[in-house]
C-alpha cells in the first residue's frame, strides 16, 4: 500500500522517516518530495508498505499526531485519475476527500 504523508518538518529525512515507519513494518519504499532548484524537502512525501494492514496500523496510528512538533496528516495515497493520454509521469496524489490544514 502507498501511504501520502502531509506536514513533515523540512529538516527530516528519508532514512529518519524510514525509521519510524518501519516500526510498523517492513517499507518497501520512500520518497520525501524535494523543490527542484533548492533541494529543500516540501515537507510531504510518500511511503510504500508491503503489508496493507501494517499500512493501515501506520495510517491510524500516526495520522493527526505530532512529529517535530509539526502535525502530520497521514493517508492512503490515491492514484490520479487517467486521461487517456498514456502515461502521465505522476501515477499518485494525495486524497483530496482528506482536510487540508497547512
Amino acid at each position: 500500500m502507498k501511504i501520502f504523508i502531509t506536514g513533515l518538518p523540512l529538516e527530516v529525512g528519508e532514512e529518519e522517516l524510514t525509521a519510524v515507519f518501519g516500526d510498523f513494518g517492513p517499507v518497501k519504499s520512500l520518497r520525501i518530495i524535494k523543490d527542484r532548484e533548492t533541494g529543500q524537502s516540501r515537507g510531504f512525501g510518500f511511503v510504500e508498505m508491503p503489508n496493507d494492514d501494517e499500512a493501515r496500523e501506520a495510517i491510524k496510528r500516526m495520522n493527526g499526531g505530532d512529529y517535530n512538533g509539526n502535525r502530520i496528516k497521514v493517508a492512503e495515497a490515491q492514484e490520479k485519475p487517467g486521461n487517456g493520454g498514456g502515461n502521465t509521469g505522476g501515477g499518485f496524489k494525495r486524497n483530496n476527500n482528506r482536510e487540508r490544514s497547512f
